[in-house]
Parts: structure tokens; sequence; C-alpha cells
């Protein structure tokens, strides 16, 4: 049983959805937790968020400023560090396509200042938010987070013997999260039509809460080297339309660059590595200190076919219209109401 009492946990990119609803789990689930550092580079949001969380009730809590892109400030903040949940990216698709170096410094150099700081300061677990972008990747955001990936899988080589672990939890659209179609759609309604970019697209949908508790499942069993995958439900964006708004009209505006109709979170080429839990998928890093076969022996799995691939149009499980408008008013707006 995972018990973070008395541990000193560092979170990147902390004042973000994620990171906050993170820190309220942690503190709320973990009340005797020894440190609990906010790392980003946002000093209003930081302020924001020690309004909600004050070092005053939340003696355990700090709030460090500091980009992941400086190495020597990262190095810093990560003394007497013992898990590091990496959360900071950037990740909107046009601006990535549009600023690609930018993208490029805070997500994989980023990540690379990450693993050394975590080699350097005795740091036990790393544990690497991914995305489903970042599996046979069409765009700038996604292929900088496949290196990442890379990065992160690739490290538990090098840290000889050290009592460290890195791994990685890849899941699809968090429901609600800020600049996805859900805000957006509830925003646009009101002017009678909705933007529909391909009648055919689906998404993978997962809610904040999913996403901590693979965060923390993978911080309990992962050995290193794992990119855990949820089991999670698609959706179809005509449903979400029709959900959000029943009486719009749908206006077919065409796929954006960048843009998949699908979204895929485990290709065929990872099925050889891939292993089936109750919950999750996990893709083992082949051919190191263990095989795929050890993996799924030990945690009672199975490995999945060969030629095996997870995309969400494929999906065996869907959310219908009613779940849908459950969800929204559940995750994202307890207002909510089609009337």
């Amino acid at each position: 049983m995972l018990d973070l009492n008395g541990r000193s946990i560092l979170i990147t990119g902390g004042t973000g959805s994620f990171g906050k609803k993170f820190v309220e789990t942690v503190l709320t689930r973990f009340p005797k937790i020894k440190r609990l550092v906010v790392f980003s580079r946002d000093e209003l949001k930081q302020f924001e968020m020690a309004q909600i969380f004050p070092h005053s009730k939340y003696p355990a809590i700090r709030y460090f400023i500091g980009d992941i892109r400086d190495a020597d400030r990262f190095r810093r903040a990560c003394e007497g560090i013992e898990i590091i949940i990496h959360a900071a990216a950037l990740k909107q698709v046009p601006a990535a396509e549009y600023n690609p170096m930018e993208c490029i410094k805070t997500n994989v150099l980023g990540a690379q200042n990450l693993i050394e700081a975590a080699l350097d300061t005795g740091v036990k677990k790393v544990v690497a938010l991914s995305t489903d972008k970042a599996a046979a990747p069409i765009n700038l955001y996604g292929a900088t987070k496949l290196c990442s990936d890379k990065l992160f899988v690739a490290a538990n080589r090098m840290k000889g013997d050290r009592d460290l672990s890195f791994s990685v939890v890849r899941y699809g659209n968090v429901i609600g999260s800020r600049g996805s179609v859900i805000p957006f759609f509830l925003k646009k309604r009101s002017e009678g039509f909705l933007p529909i970019t391909h009648p055919e697209m689906t998404r993978f949908n997962i809610s904040l809460e999913e996403g901590i508790d693979m965060v923390l499942y993978a911080l309990e069993h992962a050995w290193g080297g794992e990119i855990f995958v949820p089991k999670i439900p698609s959706y179809r964006i005509t449903d979400v339309a029709t959900a959000i708004g029943p009486d719009c009209e749908h206006r077919i505006v065409g796929i954006r660059p960048g843009e998949k109709l699908h979204e895929e979170m485990i290709t065929t080429s990872d099925s050889l590595n891939t292993v089936e839990l109750d919950r999750y998928y996990v893709i083992c890093p082949g051919s190191f200190r263990y095989s795929p076969q050890e993996y799924a022996d030990a945690f009672n799995g199975k490995m999945v076919a060969s030629g095996f691939s997870y995309n969400s149009g494929e999906n065996e499980e869907w959310l219908t219209v009613k779940q849908l408008r459950e969800q929204i008013k559940t995750f994202v707006d307890p207002n909510f109401s089609i009337a």
C-alpha cells in the first residue's frame, strides 16, 4: 500500500490543472507528508494557489519559482526530494507548431534537466506525464513528448546502482481541461452552432482524478522504464456536441494541422512489449533488466496479442450522450444544463 507520509515530493508544473488536483489529493490522503514542493514559473499562479493551500495550514507545502529549462535552479529545488512528478510541459498543438524550438526546450531539454538532477540529488522515483499524442506523433508537441518518454525510459540505464526508477504515464484528453473541446463547446453553444472538425473524430476520455490515481499506482508499482496506459472510454465529437448543444447546428470546419482523426496510445509496434493488467496496459522497456513476460507474471497480467493497438476509434468502451452530460456536470460545471 502506497504511503507518502514522511516523504518529500516535488511536482513540476505544479500550478496547472493536474498539479493543483494532485496537491489537493496528496494533502488529503497523506496529511503527514514531510514536504511537498510546487515547482513552476508563474508567480501569480503560485500566489493564487497559496491562498487555497497556505503554508500556515499545510506546513509541508513549498512554492518554488523556477523553469524546468534552468538546470541549476531545478537541481537546487531537488535537494532533499525523494519523489518527482513531472507535469510541466508546453502542450498547445498550434503554439508548438508556431514556436517549435520553445516547445523543444521545455518538453525535451527540460526532461533531460530533470533526469540529470534526479541522478545527482538522491531522488528515488520519477513519474513523468505523457500524452496520447506521443504515440505515432504527427505534430511537434507529440514528437517532443515521444522524445521525453524515450529519455525517461533510457534514464533507467543511466542510474547505475542508484535506488532510482523512472516511469511514464500516458493518457488521453482530461475532461474539462483548459483548451479542451468541452469548455470550448460550453462557451460556443449560445451562438447556435458548434464547429465540428470532422464528423468521425473520436477521443479518449479520462477524469483528473483517474489520472492522479494512475500516477499514484505508478509510484507504488513501477519497476522502472514502463509506460502506463489506462483503460478508458472514448467519445465521438458529434456526441459531445449533442450532449452540450442538442439544438445547435453542427458546422464542419475541417481537421486542424497536426490533428488526428483518432488518438492512439499503443501502436502495433508496441504490442510485443505490452502487458495487459486489470485497469492498465503497461508498455515495458523490452530487453532491459526484466522481460515483459516477467512483468506480466509478477502482476497477474498477460501479454497482448501481436499486432494489438489501442486507439480511440476502435475502443470497446464508449460514452453515451447521457453519460457525457453526467460527466460534464460532475467534472466540469455543476450548473450544467441543456435547458
